[in-house]
């Protein structure tokens, strides 16, 4: 199931699923007070945010409140409410629904944002942690498993030389490029029909370049994911035997000099 049919079926739990959990709690109303419910409801409310995105928390939080009045306030099955202190206890529910989700949704991101920087470090330590005798192939293939694993591609390959030019092309500064047209990696995500391409250098020449593949999964890295990856391979491509040994230097005489 793709990211989008989750989301989908996330939106639609959303609109029905708190409702159906007030019809639940309607049906036991004589035994449930109404605040202790709106608590079932925001909790409700909570979980779909957790889960999903704004617009989740937003649908759930409006369809808890329906769900509320429909079956929790008098006149039942109704969207009248007769006593002022349930419709307080609707807004509230609106409200706390609403804000609870949002923080539901910062605390998402900020887990989300830890992992994606320990992967950082994971794939920085895999790196230095080589033996010195590693041979290139296997460093090659080290920093393409942590270019691959900070982007999030589906596969990763270190190859020698420049890339081919139907490639996209990662900048060093963390834009991405398709046949010379910018393109936005968050919104749009990696090609699907092509290779893209972290590029190291040698002064002006690409020496090598790791290839990293999105064919049947989208990856929707950031900037600042695309501008780390050019920084491993920037600074790992030597290791792996990317560039050119320095020319050899013959030795001066060590006989007299004459003046």
């Amino acid at each position: 199931m793709t990211a989008r049919r989750d989301l989908t079926l996330l939106h639609a739990v959303a609109a029905f699923g708190p409702a159906a959990l007030a019809a639940l709690l309607g049906a036991v109303r004589g035994l449930v007070d109404p605040a202790p419910a709106a608590l079932v409801l925001v909790l409700a409310v909570v979980a779909v945010a957790a889960a999903g995105d704004r617009l989740s928390g937003v649908v759930a939080a409006v369809s808890a409140a329906l769900g509320f009045d429909v079956f929790l306030t008098a006149p039942y099955l109704s969207l009248a409410i007769a006593d002022p202190a349930d419709v307080e206890l609707a807004l509230a529910l609106v409200l706390v629904g609403l804000a609870v989700s949002e923080l539901a949704i910062r605390a998402r991101r900020e887990r989300a944002v830890a992992a994606r920087r320990e992967g950082y470090l994971s794939g920085v330590a895999d790196l230095l942690d080589l033996p010195d005798d590693a041979s290139g192939e296997v460093r090659g293939a080290s920093v393409a498993r942590a270019v691959g694993q900070v982007v999030g591609a589906e596969r990763a390959r270190w190859h020698a030389g420049p890339p081919d030019r139907r490639d996209a092309l990662v900048a060093p500064d963390g834009g991405l490029t398709l046949d010379g047209t910018p393109r936005d990696p968050v919104r749009e995500g990696l090609p699907t029909d092509r290779v893209t391409a972290v590029c190291a250098r040698h002064g002006a020449e690409v020496v090598g370049h790791v290839a990293l593949t999105a064919a049947t999964r989208i990856a929707r890295p950031t900037p600042e994911q695309l501008r780390v990856a050019a920084l491993l391979v920037r600074v790992a491509a030597p290791r792996a035997g990317a560039f050119p040994s320095p020319p050899h230097r013959p030795e001066a005489p060590r006989g007299p000099v004459a003046l």
